[in-house]
């Protein structure tokens, strides 16, 4: 089975966490994710996201700290997924790879079809805005 690394970006704004749905295509077609990607060889999961975001989105993001790290197996392939929780620090988020994006509030985290492997960063994210 195909493995997977990626790093996925948690960025939090004014009490709410960025959200992008997926393109209309591949296993996880318009699912909504925390954005992000592969890691590239020799690449640690803190510059995999600092340059997907660039790449992805347009912005500068800062690191500010690792979140956790999610393992799930999809039926064609394992993930293991890095997160980080972020800060935008320059740029707006302009979409170049997604189909759509939300700012979504702690009531709200549910109202997008997340894809699975990023539900139990939805969980961690649900607390952090608790405890804001």
């Amino acid at each position: 089975m195909k493995q997977i690394v990626v790093a996925a970006a948690l960025i939090i704004k004014d009490g709410n966490v960025f959200a992008a749905q997926r393109k209309d295509s591949g296993d996880l077609a318009k699912k909504w994710e925390f954005p992000g990607g592969k890691l590239e060889a020799g690449e640690s999961g803190e510059e995999a996201i600092v340059r997907e975001i660039r790449e992805e989105l347009s912005a500068k993001i800062a690191v500010t700290g690792y979140l956790m790290t999610v393992e799930h197996t999809y039926p064609t392939f394992h993930i293991t997924m890095h997160a980080y929780l972020c800060e935008l620090e320059a740029g707006d988020l302009v979409l170049s790879e997604h189909l759509d994006s939300r700012w979504l509030g702690p009531d709200e985290l549910y109202d997008v079809d997340w894809a699975a492997a990023d539900l139990p960063i939805v969980e961690r994210a649900k607390a952090l805005l608790a405890n804001r």
